[in-house]
């Protein structure tokens, strides 16, 4: 039979979305936000000159410049404020993860609760800010040597990185406002709207194509098939979690000695899009400076036939880069994993409260139980990790066009996000009836 909140939760409509007073102003604010950060894109630096800047754009296409552009909505190509995009926090974000696994000062702060968090965010924020210097200085020096800096003086440079440093962190700002006064994950959504920006381009050349002749009918229609397999794919395998029966001790309650039980759920893929981002920036970092390299060198030199060879064999599609990119991904799949999950301290924790999973001892058992649970499911979210990224990539060799950007990562993160995004409206909903529902029940109970 089902239970009261299973029939409130079948009943969440239109009609009930429009009562929720309080969730239309979330959502409402969301969106402002949103467009908030796409008219950031379009405000540029100052002394960058739009047409050498287009003409370097042409030349450095498929580089770790399209990478980055992908996750700051186009930004990056336009040289605008906000070039950096939130990828410095996310970066340092990161960092501090993997040292809070290594570090034991770190890795007591996080033991420590909210106060232990607010401190390795805080240190998150410093590094984005260092990050956001350096990687600044950098896309100021590449205007610099590329020509498209109108005046490459002092100024141009203390004018550039006021700007990027500052347009980063109104970015975490107006993400951290999102997360609070919004609905969703402040940060997640900002990618995400800054990947979703560039899709219509897509679309538009995909049937123009089809229009001009360029491209068959039975690609797109091909094309369109994928995609919605591909999300149905994640959103399938993004939700799949292995749960594991844990029981505690038993306890006297009025119908009599009862044994408490609960599920400690693992995720199929649990590095997230990890593992694709780092493998990507792993394999175009070698590209994108052969490239910039290439321009100055001879093509009858040692150095010129290895750039040659390099582009040749590191190309999107290409044989090599498809098996590297997968080994990439394989491997951050389980080091990732291996980070953020910690079979030792979960069973620790459980022995403490005094939970254990049946027919495994607690202790250095559970943790060898765990553990082994832990790789199997890795595996499979490897493989799948593998499949959605390298699919795309052959697609492109094939048909010539960038169908994802980043070999998937992007779906994935879109995919993500609004996952959680819709999780989240659901909770607000449900809460809402729930408001109505006590409200209802004290109007019935009081006295006349």
């Amino acid at each position: 039979m089902a239970s009261r909140a299973d029939n409130i939760a079948s009943n969440l409509n239109l009609a009930n979305f429009s009562k929720a007073t309080e969730l239309k102003k979330r959502i409402w604010f969301t969106v402002g936000a949103l467009i908030v950060f796409r008219f950031l894109t379009f405000v540029p630096l100052p002394g960058i000159n739009p047409v050498m800047l287009k003409q370097f754009l042409d030349r450095s296409a498929g580089g770790i410049l399209d990478f980055f552009n992908m996750f700051s909505g186009g930004a990056l190509s336009n040289y605008s404020l906000i070039s950096l995009g939130v990828m410095p926090y996310i970066t340092a974000s990161i960092v501090v993860q993997l040292a809070a696994s290594l570090h034991p000062s770190l890795a007591a702060l996080k033991k420590e609760g909210d106060s232990g968090r607010k401190k390795l965010n805080q240190y998150s924020r410093y590094g984005a800010v260092l990050l956001s210097i350096v990687q600044g200085f950098a896309i100021l020096k590449n205007a610099d040597v590329q020509g498209f800096a109108v005046d490459p003086g002092p100024l141009f440079y203390v004018a550039g990185l006021t700007a990027l440093v500052g347009g980063t962190m109104f970015l975490l700002w107006l993400g951290e406002q999102i997360t609070s006064r919004g609905i969703g994950n402040g940060t997640s959504l900002i990618i995400m709207a800054g990947i979703v920006a560039q899709m219509p381009t897509f679309v538009v050349n995909l049937f123009e194509g089809g229009r001009s002749g360029s491209i068959s009918g039975f690609v797109i229609v091909g094309l369109v098939l994928l995609l919605v397999a591909m999300i149905l794919i994640i959103c399938f395998v993004e939700r799949a979690t292995r749960r594991l029966l844990i029981q505690y001790p038993k306890r006297a309650t009025q119908h009599g000695m009862q044994a408490d039980r609960s599920h400690l759920p693992l995720k199929l893929n649990t590095a997230g899009v990890i593992p694709p981002i780092f493998a990507s920036s792993l394999l175009l970092l070698p590209l994108t400076i052969s490239q910039f390299a290439g321009s100055s060198l001879s093509p009858g030199s040692k150095a010129g036939q290895f750039v040659v060879a390099l582009n040749q064999y590191l190309g999107h599609g290409k044989p090599t880069y498809m098996l590297l990119y997968a080994a990439g991904i394989i491997f951050f799949s389980f080091f990732y994993t291996a980070v953020v999950f910690n079979p030792e301290e979960t069973s620790e924790n459980l022995k403490k409260n005094g939970g254990f999973i049946p027919g495994i001892r607690p202790g250095k058992n559970t943790a060898n139980y765990l553990d082994y649970v832990l790789t199997r499911i890795t595996v499979i979210g490897a493989a799948y990790l593998t499949a959605v990224c390298v699919i795309p990539e052959w697609v492109i060799a094939q048909t010539g066009m960038r169908l994802f950007f980043a070999g998937g990562t992007s779906l994935l993160i879109v995919v993500n996000v609004t996952v959680d995004t819709i999780t989240q409206i659901q909770s607000h909903l449900l809460a809402h009836q729930y408001g109505d529902l006590i409200k209802k029940a004290k109007l019935k109970g009081r006295p006349r």
